[in-house]
């Protein structure tokens, strides 16, 4: 399946829990984008997406998340 590039931007404190996955993952030998790509794969299968993203946007919006 073809792939696009982008960049996204993240608070600090998601970075940090990211590049923990990757270094606890070292034997996959995997990378920060495999990381992202495997999330949003489980997210976008397993949940109503639209409703659940602006119910999230919201949350972080007013600081509870």
């Amino acid at each position: 399946m073809p792939k696009t590039s982008f960049g996204i931007r993240i608070e600090n404190e998601l970075l940090e829990k990211l590049d923990k996955i990757v270094s606890r993952s070292r034997y996959l030998q995997t990378s920060r984008s495999e990381v992202v790509e495997a999330i949003l794969t489980y997210y976008f299968n397993n949940h109503s997406h639209e409703e659940w993203t602006r119910k999230l946007i919201i949350k972080k919006r007013e600081g509870k998340l």
